[in-house]
């Protein structure tokens, strides 16, 4: 026959509590862990486009560089021909900087764990100053019970 509230222990009152306790906290780690490897991912893809912007700008400043220099340079002095190829490759690689940096702008930074704990942190702390306290709102007694 099951207790009725008033009928269960004190004991089995704070074991349920514990458990209870314990099982939110579990559940607001693994929160954690998810949201962070979420973010991980989007770290990691921002960082794999910027890599890409690196490879392609080391590539292309290599190989297609003198080739479009020298095609310009049949119509402009040297110099100029190879100082136009510079740019249009430095204004590439800056257009896939800046779609990386969008990319990393997007992280959500943890704000359902954030707001779980606040909200958590919210129920645990007293709405009154020394409210919960057992005995803080009695007149301390003297010595002689005065």
């Amino acid at each position: 026959m099951p207790q009725t509230p008033e009928e269960e222990s004190l004991g089995s009152l704070v074991a349920q509590a514990t458990d209870q306790i314990s099982t939110l906290v579990r559940s607001e780690i693994e929160l954690a862990k998810a949201e962070f490897r979420f973010d991980a991912k989007r770290v990691g893809t921002a960082g794999g486009l910027f890599a890409a912007a690196a490879f392609m700008a080391h590539l292309c400043l290599i190989l297609a560089s003198f080739t479009i220099a020298y095609v310009l340079a049949q119509w402009l002095p040297d110099w100029a021909a190879f100082l136009i190829v510079t740019v249009f490759y430095l204004v590439v690689a800056a257009v896939l900087v800046f779609v990386g940096v969008r990319r990393l702008k997007g992280l959500a930074g943890m704000r359902r764990t954030t707001r779980s704990i606040k909200d958590l942190k919210e129920i645990a702390s007293p709405e009154e100053p020394g409210a919960g306290l057992v005995g803080l709102h009695r007149e301390p007694v003297g010595r002689d019970g005065a």
